[in-house]
Parts: C-alpha cells; structure tokens; sequence
C-alpha cells in the first residue's frame, strides 16, 4: 500500500510537468526554461503553488496573484497520469516494464490534451515516440542471463511502426478517395482529408511500443471510443470532425493492459 502511495504521488509530479508540455509545445517553448509561471500576468509561480492537487485547492482554482482561473486540466492531467502509475506497478510491479510503458503513457496524455485543445499532435511526441520506442523495445531483447540479444522486439517495434502507421494511413486515403473523388462529396469546412498526418504519426508511435498487433487492435477500438463524441458534436455544433487523438491514446491504454482478454472476448464469445 505504502509503495502504490509514493508511486501515485511520483505520478502526480510527473503529471505536473506533463501539464507544462501540453500548454508549452503547441507554442514551440522550452518545456524546461523559463520556470513555470501564470499564462495570464506572467508573475512566476512559487514552489508551494506548484504541489499537485493541493495548490489547487487551496488556491480555489484562481492564480495567486491576478486571480485569473486555472484551468481544470491541471490537477485532471495529475490526476490521470497519477491513476495509470499506480495501474502500471500494479499490473508489472517496479521493474523495465513499468518504466516501459510508463514512457508511453507520458507520450499518449501529452497527444490527447494537446489535441483536444489546438487539433494537433506535435511531432516531438509522435515522432520522438518512435524513436524511443523502437530504442526500448530493442532493448527489451537483450538478456543478461545468459548474455543473449533476441531480435524479436526490434522487429515487433519496426513492424509496429510501418503497420500501425500505415493501416490509418491506408484507411484515410481509401475513405477519402470514396467520399471524395468518386461520391464527389464538397470538403465540409475546407477538410480535404478524414484523417490528418498527425493520427498516423500517433499510431506508429504507439505500434513503435505496442508492436504490430496491439498497434492494429488500438486501430479497431479507437472508433467505437470516438462514435458517441463524433455523434454529440454533429447534432449540436454541426460539425463532423472530431479530434482522435485522445480516441487512439484511450484505445492504446485498453489495448496495453487488456489486449489478450479484449481478443479472446470477440473470437470465443
């Protein structure tokens, strides 16, 4: 119990950063220089007002000093990142998987906040991703007892990439070719495309740590999370696009932790 209290509370801290990424990337800032401070009045924010969660309340919400209000997703992107530390150690317990994963899990809360709010997924978190994805899973072969290197991983990783972006890919191109081309259906708000660079980047990263398998069950999931909102936003705003980011960052989540009961509950149900 201990052990899940300090981890939750690492996970608060790490989700307090995450937050200075999601505001500071779509700007092209250091997500490390200057210090944190308030986007309204500039004024830096001291240490005692930086503590996850209880600054927050103890604040009411409101900067310090111009009392301008702090975003809810502060303490919900703690919140979250919090949760799935604890999920993670409870399902691998402290070891290279937890860390493992818990990379990817940085990557998936910085993409979805980000492209709730501005449609975009920023390239240092997709395309960082694959990198260091590809970079962690091939050290996932390497056994130091005996010494012995297994390609498995690398190669999972790789294909991963190359299907899991490709698939969306390939998806987006024939419904576009459809819809577009030959129903000859007008762009709806100047769209020309259903599925924007930045979800095919995003997939690959994930298929760069889940591997091929996961990436194409995370390419199936991700709809049926996404249909409700879609249907929400067009009957009230009229408006068909949706952000899939945070649809593909949830599916990727289930199909991390529950890819193998997921696939038995379809084939032998």
């Amino acid at each position: 119990m201990i052990a899940k209290i300090i981890v939750f509370m690492f996970g608060s801290i790490v989700g307090s950063f995450l937050n200075v990424c999601i505001h500071r990337m779509p700007q092209g800032e250091s997500v490390v220089w200057p210090r944190s401070h308030c986007p309204k009045c500039k004024k830096r924010i001291p240490g005692y007002d930086n503590i996850p969660f209880l600054s927050y309340i103890l604040l009411k919400g409101r900067c310090r000093f111009c009392k301008e209000k702090i975003s809810l997703r502060y303490p919900l992107v703690e919140l979250i990142t919090a949760l799935l530390f604890v999920a993670l150690y409870s399902r691998w317990g402290l070891n290279y998987n937890f860390f493992f994963y818990m990379v990817l899990v940085w990557g998936l809360i910085i993409a979805a906040f980000v492209d709730i709010k501005h449609r975009i997924i920023p390239d240092e978190v997709s395309i960082g991703g694959m990198i260091i994805g590809f970079i962690l899973s091939s050290v996932r072969g390497i056994s130091l007892s005996p010494m012995h290197f297994s390609f498995k991983p690398m190669v999972d990783s790789l294909l991963g990439i190359l299907i899991g972006g490709g698939i969306i890919y390939l998806s987006g191109f024939l419904f576009d070719l459809v819809y577009f081309k030959l129903l000859k259906k007008p762009p709806i708000q100047g769209e020309t495309e259903s599925m924007g660079g930045g979800d095919v980047k995003l997939l690959a990263m994930i298929g760069a740590f889940l591997g091929w398998e996961r990436a194409v069950l995370t390419f199936f999931i991700a709809p049926f999370l996404g249909v409700v909102v879609g249907i929400y936003n067009l009957v009230t705003k009229k408006d068909h696009t949706i952000p899939y980011g945070p649809f593909l960052a949830l599916a990727a989540i289930l199909s991390m932790f529950w890819a193998s009961t997921i696939i038995r509950f379809f084939i032998f149900r």
